[in-house]
């Protein structure tokens, strides 16, 4: 039996291969490898494509999130506010710059952080002597954070708000592309992303052309207008004309993509409601569909009988960041995170990418029905 591919890749490049080739050779011809033309071109496209005045790329998400939280100045007695339930590099930035990762609970209906921990959270970081600088949203799996409640509260306490959109951009909230929600947005081009290059890549989104010119300077080496005078400490933190060249092409069939990615998740939907906690979706928003998560019983079982029938599954994140080892130091708001507790001991994502079929797609949905007859399982509720 052949293993269903989780993210197929290789489906994507078959599509655009002569222009991914083309576009390469073109990069190839005239030999400026770093910031070339491709570069400027892509990152004026990213901007129109999410409504942003400025993007400025770099080499990677994580180093994106670290650029922003250099530009604004965050250090020792700073608090920057992220979501328990996400990937370690939201929070692994604060630290390298100083500051106190505090983490806040999520809400078990969308993954995404809950604006009253995040509340809590303020409360208990000024008991503790903290300074509220920051708090970093993530648009988890695809589905936009609530920023009408996070930037409310955030201008309370005269906060920035940095939206980490590595798994988000694409979607929409209140019919607004992500990228444009918040004062940052980050995101990444991580293969695995729904819009990813082929090696590393990130870029920062932001309205102010003054903090677009410095995070131009702080990804090269913090250069001014002659790049031997370093009128800053920076970063090496360039994105490969390469690179840039290849997402030139991949963001001409990135609308067709989320299209297709959710008619996947249309699909799952309609076949696994009435067994699962399914993912759902805001009004008058979508989601990039990153992944297609599900909430189970006895997940460890259901994903053995998948394996077992050629039908991978994998668990984002199993670990809550306040629970990790290198993270267990840092404050969380006060009653601590329980449904990121209870979403990392239940979450199981499945194969999603724009490229699967529904008759591929039904042998996932088959393994699945399959395998909770062969456990104990039951309805998880969120």
């Amino acid at each position: 039996m052949n293993t269903i591919a989780f993210i197929d890749l290789a489906a994507q490049q078959a599509r655009i291969r002569d222009r991914i080739d083309r576009a390469v050779a073109g990069v190839l011809a005239h030999g400026n490898y770093i910031l070339g033309p491709e570069v400027e071109e892509l990152e004026t496209r990213l901007a129109d494509f999410c409504g942003a005045k400025h993007c400025i790329t770099c080499a990677n998400g994580t180093d994106a999130l670290q650029l922003v939280l250099m530009a604004e100045g965050v250090g020792p007695g700073d608090a920057v506010f992220v979501p328990a339930f996400t990937f370690v590099a939201t929070a692994e930035i604060v630290p390298l710059a100083g500051a106190t990762p505090f983490f806040v609970d999520v809400r078990e209906r969308d993954f995404n952080m809950d604006p009253a921990s995040l509340e809590a959270g303020i409360a208990e970081a000024e008991r503790l002597g903290l300074r509220p600088r920051v708090v970093v949203p993530v648009d988890l799996f695809g589905h936009p954070a609530d920023y009408d409640g996070i930037n409310a509260i955030a201008a309370r306490y005269g906060m920035t708000v940095v939206a980490d959109a590595a798994q988000g951009f694409g979607a929409r909230y209140k019919h607004r592309r992500v990228g444009a929600l918040a004062s940052y947005t980050t995101t990444s081009f991580f293969p695995a992303k729904p819009l990813g290059c082929y090696g590393d890549g990130g870029a920062i989104f932001t309205d102010d052309p003054e903090q677009a010119a410095l995070l131009r300077s702080l990804r090269f080496h913090g250069k001014g207008s002659d790049k031997y005078d370093n009128i800053r400490v920076g970063l090496n933190s360039r994105l490969d004309t390469i690179q840039a060249a290849i997402l030139i092409e991949k963001l001409a069939i990135f609308e067709d993509e989320l299209a297709a990615r959710q008619q996947v998740a249309n699909r799952y939907a309609a076949a696994l409601d009435n067994i699962f906690t399914v993912p759902r979706v805001a009004k008058d928003c979508t989601s990039a569909w990153a992944q297609y998560t599900i909430v189970a019983q006895n997940r460890e079982a259901l994903a053995a009988a998948c394996k077992a029938q050629g039908v991978p599954t994998a668990i984002y994140y199993p670990i809550p960041l306040n629970r990790q080892t290198g993270y267990k130091k840092y404050p969380a708001a006060p009653g601590g995170t329980p449904n990121s507790e209870h979403l990392a001991a239940h979450v199981l994502s499945l194969p999603m990418h724009p490229y699967l079929d529904a008759d591929t797609q039904g042998r996932v949905i088959e393994a699945l029905r399959n395998g909770i007859g062969q456990t104990t399982a039951g309805v998880a509720g969120a």
